[in-house]
């Protein structure tokens, strides 16, 4: 490994060799290569994950380049996946990037994420958040939720027994709708899902669990909520139930 590439984050107390050597034997799935999808993958390769599943469906257009930094106008009609994996790898080459093409579904998911260590949730619909958080669920790993409002976003990061999962927190989806958003939102959400990321697998710092992160861009004000269990949670309530 070229420790002199990771040689600054490696000073931070705690991480080290052994912190550097947990990310190179990490594999991370990353659902969707758009606004969010960009700052988490960046900063994960930068940082030397040594594993980067990253899937999306969809293709780049000329509507994405304001926030969808993974892409350039060169790559309009590309499969975002596909596109990812050029920059990621041009960014990072000793980075594994495996794209996947596929749009996510209840029947997939889990056969998706394979034998990934933790989820980025970098959707854009509840829906697809739902399947990701049962797959996280069931996999007994974390889900690091991250979304996105014109200027503003939220976060949080959900592992239960010990944290409400995703639908305890939204019950209920909201309408689809085309939403605004300018591209320094996903950077500042998108950073701080990286880094709830990186130290849950170097095994530094403290994780935003059972607290829901708000940050509002136009006026600079960060609020952190607590973040409550639903008892009658139909996804986690039973695991709720199986540990009193």
């Amino acid at each position: 490994m070229d420790f002199l590439r990771y040689n600054r984050q490696m000073l931070i107390d705690g991480w080290g060799q052994e912190g550097q050597k947990k990310l190179k034997n990490s594999t991370v799935f990353i659902a969707g290569a758009g606004g969010l999808g960009s700052p988490v993958s960046i900063y994960l390769a930068v940082a030397g994950v040594g594993k980067i599943i990253i899937c999306d469906f969809d293709s780049v257009e000329i509507t994405n380049l304001n926030r969808q930094i993974l892409h350039s106008h060169t790559r309009i009609g590309i499969n975002k996946a596909l596109s990812a994996k050029i920059t990621l790898s041009a960014i990072n080459p000793d980075v594994e990037v495996i794209p996947v093409t596929e749009k996510i579904t209840a029947e997939n998911a889990h056969a998706l994420v394979a034998d990934s260590q933790i989820i980025m949730d970098c959707m854009d619909n509840l829906e697809t958040r739902y399947i990701l958080n049962e797959v996280a669920i069931n996999k007994g790993i974390p889900l690091v939720f991250g979304a996105i409002y014109g200027a503003q976003g939220m976060l949080s990061f959900i592992q239960p027994p010990e944290t409400p999962c995703l639908k305890c927190l939204f019950p209920e989806a909201p309408p689809k709708e085309t939403f605004p958003v300018v591209g320094a939102t996903p950077g500042v959400i998108g950073a701080l899902q990286a880094l709830e990321a990186i130290k849950y697998l170097v095994g530094i710092g403290k994780n935003l669990k059972n607290k829901l992160f708000v940050w509002d861009g136009m006026s600079q004000d960060f609020k952190t909520f607590k973040a409550q269990k639903d008892p009658a949670c139909p996804v986690c309530g039973k695991i709720n139930k199986a540990i009193q």
